[in-house]
């Protein structure tokens, strides 16, 4: 990492010569090196002077471009050389004389033709499809009023969602595909099931562009939970959601079908859709047959099922997976791109997700991948060679790697250098052929590299030397080198069992004296699907922890069991009993804190949002004795009170599991809470309802204890906007009032 150019002992001197005299030069000269929450954080008017730089890349086929607002641009893959492909300007001189595609409202840009010399252009005002060599535009589409859409390359065929319903648009017109849809009780084309197995979108083009998978969700039988917007005009808007609480009765979801050329809509015949969730839906490469994963109410059992795409009916369960705690298919299947009747499946039956090769009759052929870690993301093929190229933990449980895998002969191949955090992208990082990557990466002293690797010359150019392989395109400079900057450390404790070792980051102030006695606060997530410590820039760590360090604290953050990225061990040792293994966890932590002796043990606070916001108030009602502050952004308080399909695969329901839902609600805690804790909600959070917080303060109040509270009306789980600066100060002042001076 790299380093202010000053003397720190001359630093000190100089300040504290300079310490009792106001408005003193030398003060503001210090001030100049301080960040302001303007210039770190991410919504901030100046965030952008201190970014660290990078390229938005795309591939079309086998060609590099890099992407921006006004100009994209073809990249020499050898030399890091760029030459202009078209314009924003050229481009809309090329459409109708009365549209125009503004920079500030472009949305994508890509290139989904390998072999043809085609850009889609996404904007808030429509899309189109130009012929950058001929100098036309071939196809667009000027509507942008749905909330759902997708577009098949192959067909441009277009589905969307408006005013609730489906339709899709084909060279003929539009077509109305739905009546009974109102974006409340009937949902179409939208993703479902909350979000969860790895579901973001509910339409679905088969490969040939022809037929239509997509969802329909009823929740007419789902409570209607009240929301209201309090700034929308002079009188409060109902703004409520349909929210399926644990232990309550589910939406049903069923999925359909649409052939565009026989004009013929049916369903899915899967039978009764109560208490089931179909998830993960994939196309057999000849638009024939659609595969699907279906999860169990109890989340304890999955199946992948095919179905015919021409009638609707059940063919066969090709894969069956069973659990004592619970199963998380999170990723469709991939067909291999040189083999129909093959597939990838992605599976954590060994206790860490690795790949498996199937065939389409359901027989296991051989398990690609092995080893006490996670494969985290299948990247895309290279059929020349039949190989696959992957993401895993392989290194290290803070590394992200790339590597290559042959499906003949399993052999693997690592593709980077072997630490930080890579195959970071905005877009897809393989060419079209597989044969080329960008790897855009990041280590704890390296602010971002951009790599292009040729994947056929890896392995014979590791035989030669260990120096890097790939031809850097971008070695980004560190964009707050003219900042005072803390130091960013990590390391390993043991958890509370004794035995597993668990990722920390500490952060010290920029002027760290070791002789001091620094309050120290946690920062805390704490549950699954997430962690905080990566070997990347900082080791991952947020702005927030740079300014409070500034401030003259030290922050420390743990990833305890429950987190991802672990194996299913690690992450399931919190099942039905959410709170008590991770703050077991999270003590361990604070009672190294407080062995540091640089910290002042009698002054640890802790902060943390949504599953933090739980963990924060957890800690601070059992723990009192260890954490004295805390901030509790969106808190669950009780999980009876969480959604069904997140709630209940951790927890159970409260019917079966009444004890473990007593042991982690914190309406039993309240009284035990001593400290200052500031909760803050969204008004209108969907996602952690209002009644969560507004309970516990309830509770509290009966108990004697008081609770500071602020609400950002009509904000929904997360503030936006320029709003996560002002929340940031709140959260820093309330250390700054009641933990620093204590």
């Amino acid at each position: 990492m790299k380093r202010i150019l000053l003397s720190l002992s001359v630093f000190f001197a100089l300040t504290s010569m300079a310490q009792n005299s106001p408005n003193n030069p030398l003060d503001q000269a210090v001030d100049e090196k301080l960040f302001t929450e303007e210039q770190i954080y991410w919504t901030g008017n100046e965030a952008q002077n201190y970014a660290v730089k990078n390229k938005t890349l795309a591939w079309w086929g086998d060609e590099l471009i890099r992407l921006d607002r006004n100009e994209c641009f073809v990249v020499d893959k050898k030399t890091g050389k760029e030459k202009s492909l078209f314009t924003l300007k050229e481009f809309n001189s090329w459409m109708s004389p009365d549209v125009t595609f503004k920079a500030q409202n472009l949305r994508t840009l890509s290139f989904p033709y390998a072999d043809k010399p085609l850009a889609l252009v996404e904007s808030e005002q429509g899309m189109a499809l130009v012929d950058f060599k001929q100098k036309k535009i071939t196809w667009k589409l000027l509507e942008s009023d749905y909330v759902a859409s997708k577009l098949s390359h192959e067909s441009l065929n277009f589905a969307y969602v408006k005013d609730g319903n489906l339709f899709v648009k084909v060279s003929e017109g539009s077509k109305q595909l739905t009546t009974d849809g109102d974006d409340d009780e009937i949902v179409y084309g939208q993703a479902v099931h909350r979000n969860e197995w790895g579901i973001e979108e509910g339409l679905f083009w088969s490969p040939d562009g022809k037929k239509l998978a997509f969802y329909r969700m009823d929740q007419s039988m789902v409570q209607n939970y009240p929301l209201a917007s309090y700034l929308k005009g002079d009188r409060v808007v109902d703004d409520h959601t349909r929210y399926p609480m644990a232990g309550d009765v589910s939406h049903k979801v069923t999925i359909g079908i649409y052939d565009t050329e026989t004009e013929q809509l049916q369903y899915l015949d899967c039978g009764d859709p109560t208490d089931r969730f179909f998830t993960n839906i994939c196309w057999s490469p000849d638009s024939k047959t659609v595969y699907l994963f279906e999860v169990n109410r109890e989340q304890n059992k999955a199946k992948l099922d095919s179905y015919s795409a021409i009638t609707g009916k059940f063919n066969k369960t090709l894969y069956t997976e069973e659990s004592t705690k619970y199963v998380e298919p999170c990723t469709p299947i991939t067909f291999l791109p040189w083999d129909n009747n093959q597939f990838i499946l992605q599976t954590r039956a060994d206790g860490y997700n690795h790949l498996y090769l199937y065939n389409v009759n359901g027989e296991l052929i051989k398990q690609l991948t092995k080893g006490y870690y996670e494969v985290t993301e299948l990247v895309g093929f290279c059929p020349s060679t039949h190989s696959i190229v992957y993401k895993s933990r392989e290194a290290g449980p803070i590394f992200e790697n790339l590597y290559s895998v042959s499906v003949d002969k399993a052999t693997v191949t690592k593709l980077d250098n072997g630490y930080g955090k890579h195959g970071g992208g905005y877009t897809k990082i393989l060419s079209a052929s597989g044969k080329y990557l960008y790897d855009s990466w990041s280590s704890h002293d390296v602010p971002r590299m951009i790599d292009v690797i040729t994947i056929s010359n890896v392995a014979a150019m590791k035989r030669k030397s260990d120096v890097s392989y790939g031809v850097t395109i971008l070695n980004a400079d560190d964009s707050w080198a003219t900042k005072f900057q803390p130091t960013f450390e990590t390391g390993t404790i043991k958890a509370a069992d004794g035995i597993t070792d668990l990722c920390y980051r500490i952060v010290k102030p920029y002027n760290f004296d070791e002789t001091k006695k620094y309050p120290a606060v946690v920062y805390v997530y704490g549950g699954p699907h997430a962690r905080n410590v990566d070997d990347s820039w900082h080791y991952a760590a947020r702005p927030w922890e740079t300014v409070m360090s500034q401030k003259g604290y030290i922050c420390f953050i743990l990833d305890n069991r429950g987190s991802e990225g672990r194996g299913l061990a690690f992450e399931q040792a919190t099942w039905h009993q959410l709170g008590k293994v991770e703050m077991e966890d999270q003590v361990k932590g604070a009672e190294f804190l407080q062995s540091l002796p640089y910290v002042d043990g009698e002054r640890i606070g802790v902060h943390g949002w949504s599953f933090g916001g739980f963990m924060t108030c957890s800690l601070m009602c059992d723990y009192p004795e260890i954490f004295k502050v805390g901030v509790a952004g969106g808190p669950v308080i009780d999980w009876k009170w969480y959604e069904i399909m997140y709630g209940e695969r951790y927890m159970g329901t409260p019917q079966n599991n009444p004890q473990g839902y007593k042991n982690s609600s914190l309406l039993n805690k309240a009284g035990k809470l001593k400290g200052r804790l500031l909760v803050i909600t969204g008004g209108s959070d969907p996602t952690v309802v209002p009644q969560n917080c507004l309970s516990f303060l309830d509770a509290a109040e009966k108990q004697g204890k008081q609770v500071d509270f602020y609400n950002y009306a009509d904000e929904g789980h997360n503030m936006r906007g320029h709003k996560q600066v002002t929340l940031h100060k709140r959260i820093t002042q309330y250390f700054e009032d009641f933990l620093k001076t204590r």
